[in-house]
């Protein structure tokens, strides 16, 4: 099912305000280059592209503020704000993507900018998934058996594979669900669905994609490369 934008206005908040601290010498991912564009760019395009987003926050570590708007108006990204600093945990980043997005985006799809590979067809299948509770998050399955490990490296149980799924981003809310999260909520977490699972909110899910790949490490800047080849 394909949003209608005509109905449905949506805004997306991109995080990419990470040290990069697992690319070791390979440096920042954000800019990384990959088959000859930076990882930011390939990622912001796909929502630049994408008729169900209107606007877009992008939130980036203060260190790359400058080559981030520079980016910006070389790109000329007609729906992409200003670049945002990133707070101290990604939900901070987040927060501040979701108030500086306009007052009528109704929706919000939080991505992470280090996930180049995202299509117009999961943004479009996540507002559509999200639309009956509020909330729907990108999952693949989880083909590797997954085990409970305690102290010692002693094994505690084996999971059941067909009730456990790998989250992806995008993850989309309506606004008003994100915001009470975000309000409620201040342990750390990990990723937005966890915040709104506590307020009570159902979340639901959708098909994600093995090529949605995260870059966290210099490992995956290679496959990354490979993917666009």
């Amino acid at each position: 099912m394909t949003a209608d934008p005509a109905t449905l206005n949506a805004g997306a908040v991109i995080v990419a305000a990470g040290a990069s601290t697992r690319m070791g010498d390979a440096g920042d991912k954000t800019l990384a280059d990959i088959g000859g564009e930076p990882l930011i760019a390939r990622t912001v395009d796909v929502f630049e592209r994408c008729d169900s987003i209107a606007a877009v926050a992008l939130v980036v570590s203060e260190r790359n503020m400058d080559a981030v708007a520079a980016l910006r108006d070389e790109k000329g990204w007609r729906k992409t704000m200003p670049p945002l600093v990133g707070g101290a945990r990604r939900q901070d980043s987040v927060r501040a993507g979701l108030d500086a997005l306009p007052p009528g985006c109704e929706w919000v799809l939080v991505h992470d900018g280090a996930r180049p590979f995202v299509t117009s067809r999961m943004i479009e299948e996540g507002l559509a998934a999200a639309a009956d509770t509020g909330a729907a998050i990108a999952v693949v399955p989880a083909f590797d058996t997954v085990k409970r490990v305690g102290e010692g490296g002693r094994v505690v149980e084996t999971l059941d594979r067909s009730e456990l799924a790998m989250v992806q981003t995008p993850q989309v809310f309506r606004r008003d669900v994100l915001e009470r999260a975000h309000a409620e909520v201040a342990d750390n977490v990990t990723d937005d669905a966890a915040m709104v699972e506590r307020t009570g909110v159902e979340v639901r899910t959708f098909d994600g994609a093995r090529s949605n790949i995260k870059v966290t490490t210099p490992e995956d800047l290679m496959v990354a490369g490979a993917l666009v080849r």
